[in-house]
């Protein structure tokens, strides 16, 4: 092992070096395959748009206080195990388990469509999970799964030491794993949020805007606009101007929905004008915002015109 000063003094090196020569970035496409990877290689890999998806358990620490490490490994594989399965269904490109949370990235065909219902389907798991808590030990703190979901421009790169498997991961240089977690910090839930740029497109999809008009026992109440307008405080930009909705899936159009949604439909006949109207007025001004950041060259696609990007372009929305 080297010595203290030894090793200060070689990262010092390696900063200098790194910081000295700029590396190379090579944009991919939908195909990208993270596992792939090179251990600590020069190039890194540019994805123009990729949506995360985070989740966080409310009170871990609560719920191990007073029970014993079985019960508490349990809790964590019931839940935690069971979102990276939902994850896995809506074919994540790349899940990472953090403790008591953890984040899923979508990139490539119908990202915004398969993450958003990897969303929606965590929110809506995440009551039956506080339930199963809360039956089996009365006494439980208020918990479930705070999810975000947030979108940008990501590099990828794997770092680490060779020949050590347990010591390299892929590193994700981008806001939207960090707006999505910024965002998770801040809701509860029974909340999902999405900052301005997810709702941004996801806005004119009609299955993810409005609730399908029953009290999910198949009794008509009437359509509504899910989402409100909600500022995201942790968030330093006009991503903050986000979307809070409440709803999980409906028992009964739930299945149809999500079903829609990742065939890639987008207009239900039944949405009125007027409908459409109010729907259009939620966001209004994050997205105005988000528009001009895109004219002002500081949207998420701001380095695909970068003279450091070497392929060609591809899998753009």
């Amino acid at each position: 092992m080297l010595t203290l000063g030894d090793l200060l003094s070689d990262v010092a090196d390696r900063t200098s070096e790194k910081l000295l020569h700029e590396p190379k970035v090579e944009l991919k496409d939908g195909s990208f395959d993270p596992a792939k990877l090179p251990i600590d290689a020069a190039t890194w890999h540019f994805l123009s748009d990729v949506v995360a998806v985070v989740f966080d358990m409310r009170g871990s620490t609560q719920l191990e206080n007073g029970r014993s490490a079985a019960s508490t490994a349990s809790i964590y594989d019931a839940g935690v195990g069971s979102v990276a399965r939902v994850l896995r269904e809506f074919d994540a490109d790349f899940v990472d388990i953090q403790g008591d949370g953890g984040f899923g990235l979508f990139w490539g065909e119908r990202r915004y469509e398969r993450a958003m219902c990897a969303a929606i389907t965590i929110r809506s798991y995440s009551d039956e999970f506080t339930a199963q808590i809360e039956r089996k030990w009365k006494s439980a703190p208020s918990t479930g799964f705070k999810v975000a979901v947030a979108s940008s421009s990501i590099m990828a790169k794997r770092v680490g030491i060779p020949r050590h498997l347990d010591l390299q991961e892929p590193v994700w240089a981008g806001h939207a794993v960090n707006y999505a977690a910024k965002a998770a910090q801040q809701t509860d839930p029974r909340n999902l949020v999405i900052t301005a740029s997810v709702w941004d497109e996801i806005r004119s999809n009609d299955y993810l805007s409005f609730s399908c008009g029953c009290d999910g026992s198949g009794n008509q109440t009437g359509l509504s606009v899910l989402w409100k307008d909600v500022e995201l405080d942790k968030i330093p930009d006009e991503e903050r101007f986000g979307q809070s909705v409440s709803s999980p899936w409906c028992s009964v159009h739930g299945d149809e929905f999500c079903d829609a949604i990742l065939k890639g439909n987008r207009h239900r006949p039944d949405i009125a004008e007027g409908l459409r109207s109010e729907r259009n007025l939620r966001g209004s001004y994050s997205s105005t915002l988000v528009t001009l950041a895109r004219r002002r060259g500081e949207n998420r696609r701001q380095f695909a015109n970068d003279s450091s990007i070497t392929a060609a372009r591809g899998g753009e929305r």
